[in-house]
């Protein structure tokens, strides 16, 4: 069966609702779009082998695209900082080439098992409604930032999401009001994905095993799918979150997660 049609109709849905949520809530939506495009792959026929990395890889490029788009409509409320995510930037790009080649170096079932268990934990998170709480600490110095910078890159790389879940509770912590802290961590996201994106694109290059039209562990069928929603619907959750309680949504996410989490423990043979 030919799947070509219907797989780019699920890349374009999954850049409608990430590219929302990316803008929405600060994060890259790559816990939406790696499920989906794993699950795609696996409806296609492609390797296992290969399937996990492509779709961590794939998520991270897609990123690029959705980040720009939310920026943007932060910047335009005033709500990035510019000089704090400058310093942050050089240690999220260091941390996410080398969680890119962390990543390949697992095996594709381990690194399912890993973002399972991510899955779990950020979606009994949202569904608690705990926020994280603002307080009074400085941001630790230059060094400081660009080493909490490089851990949140490597985690995020390996998860192939564009971080906003670990950088909105760094700067909220060090008393960063939310929607600032939100329009901030989605900056982050495009140095995140533009590292990742590029280290997946290293790793993979000769692997055997890539289905045509993929250029190391990045699939372009599914980046152009993802990209024609994605970036548009970044632009709205940006918008919305300016002006919208996203207490439901946010719960929502979490039931979604905590099902994205027992699909990866369980596997896609």
């Amino acid at each position: 069966m030919d799947l070509s049609l219907s797989a780019l109709a699920l890349y374009a849905a999954t850049g409608i609702f990430s590219g929302f949520l990316a803008g929405l809530l600060g994060i890259g939506g790559g816990m939406i779009i790696v499920p989906a495009l794993l699950w795609s792959f696996h409806l296609q026929g492609i390797s296992p082998e290969v399937s996990t990395h492509m779709a961590v890889g794939t998520s991270l490029a897609s990123i690029l695209l959705t980040s720009v788009s939310s920026v943007r409509t932060h910047h335009q409320h005033g709500n990035v900082d510019w000089p704090l995510m400058a310093k942050l930037s050089i240690g999220l790009m260091i941390g996410s080439w080398f969680g890119a080649q962390i990543a390949h170096a697992m095996p594709a079932r381990t690194l399912q098992i890993i973002i399972a268990i991510f899955a779990l934990w950020t979606g009994q998170h949202l569904l608690r409604g705990r926020k994280a709480q603002a307080q009074d600490k400085p941001f630790p110095g230059t060094a400081g930032t660009i080493a909490a910078g490089s851990v949140i890159g490597t985690a995020s790389a390996i998860f192939g999401i564009g971080g906003g879940s670990l950088t909105v509770p760094f700067l909220v912590h060090h008393g960063m009001r939310m929607q600032r802290a939100v329009g901030s961590a989605a900056a982050g996201g495009f140095p995140i994905a533009l590292a990742g994106s590029l280290g997946f694109l290293w790793a993979g290059w000769s692997e055997p095993g890539l289905p045509a039209g993929s250029t190391g562990f990045i699939y372009w069928p599914a980046l152009l799918g993802l990209s024609i929603t994605s970036l548009i619907f970044a632009s709205f959750g940006a918008h919305a979150a300016q002006r919208l309680p996203a207490a439901q949504l946010k719960r929502l996410f979490g039931i979604l997660l905590l099902a994205v989490g027992v699909q990866f423990l369980f596997g896609f043979d």
